[in-house]
């Protein structure tokens, strides 16, 4: 799928959609350049899930906990900091990404051999102008 945003007041009705079609898959990479909107998009996801508190980019932390109002986990990891795999091991990413929970990541190409073999793929790219094109890709 390929949807072009070009306001933010787009993004929940963007975020619906997502999550319709990556429903059936709790860990979603999220791929883009710096300032792309990756942690925009999952405030938008969480928001849409019904997440309680403020969702904020884990940059130093590496993982967030969130909770829905209906009581379950989300995961936010911003693998941007890390130095290696191991330091992903160490935090325990394949314990969360096993738990069934909604796993969101953004920069997953520093940690690509840890990545399970189904997974949502969301690359998010920005024009000049501020337009955003978010393409999607299941795997399986």
């Amino acid at each position: 799928m390929i949807i072009h945003i070009d306001h933010l007041d787009e993004l929940d009705t963007m975020a619906r959609k997502l999550l319709a079609e990556g429903r059936e898959h709790p860990v979603w990479l999220f791929e883009g350049d710096m300032g792309a909107g990756k942690t925009t998009f999952i405030k938008s996801i969480c928001r849409s899930l019904g997440v309680l508190s403020m969702v904020q980019s884990p940059t130093f932390s590496i993982v967030n906990e969130y909770t829905t109002h209906e009581g379950h986990p989300v995961y936010h990891f911003d693998c941007y900091r890390l130095r290696n795999e191991a330091e992903a091991l160490d935090i325990g990413l394949e314990e969360y990404m096993d738990s069934g929970n909604y796993c969101f990541i953004e920069w997953p190409e520093r940690i690509a051999s840890l990545w399970p073999a189904t997974y949502y793929q969301i690359h998010i790219s920005a024009d000049t102008v501020g337009r955003r094109t978010v393409e999607t890709k299941l795997v399986d």
